[in-house]
C-alpha cells in the first residue's frame, strides 16, 4: 500500500529528488503574490510594501503565514505608536496650558501687591 517512498526506494539526494531551488522559487512566488496584493488592497504602503519584499528575498520569513504575522504585527506597532504620540501631545498642551495660566495669576498677583503698595505710599 501506499506510495513506496521509505529511505530503501529512494536513489538520489533530497536535492534531486525535490531540487532547494524549486522550493526557494516557489516560496518567493507566494510572499510577492501576498505582497502585491496587500499593497493593491492598501493594508500595506508602498514603503512597508519595498522593505517586507526585500526582508523576503533575504530569508526572514519562512512562509506566509509568518508573514502575514509579520505585517500584523507592524502595524498594530505602528498604531500604538502613533497613539502614544497623540497621547504625548496631548499631555503637552495640558502642560502648557497649565503654565500659562500659572503665570498669568503671578503676573496678575503682582500687578495689584504693585497697585496696592502705591495705594498705601501717598
Amino acid at each position: 500500500m501506499g506510495r513506496h517512498t521509505g529511505t530503501g526506494k529512494r536513489k538520489g539526494t533530497a536535492n534531486a529528488r525535490m531540487p532547494e531551488k524549486v522550493i526557494w522559487m516557489r516560496r518567493m512566488r507566494v510572499l510577492r503574490r501576498l505582497l502585491k496584493k496587500y499593497r493593491e488592497d492598501k493594508k500595506i504602503d508602498k514603503h512597508m510594501y519595498h522593505s517586507l519584499y526585500l526582508q523576503s528575498k533575504g530569508n526572514i520569513f519562512k512562509n506566509k503565514r509568518v508573514l502575514m504575522e509579520h505585517i500584523h504585527k507592524k502595524k498594530a506597532e505602528g498604531i500604538r505608536f502613533k497613539a502614544l504620540q497623540e497621547q504625548a501631545e496631548a499631555r503637552r498642551n495640558r502642560s502648557k496650558a497649565a503654565h500659562e495660566r500659572k503665570l498669568a495669576r503671578q503676573r496678575h498677583k503682582n500687578a495689584e501687591k504693585n497697585t496696592h503698595n502705591q495705594d498705601k505710599e501717598p
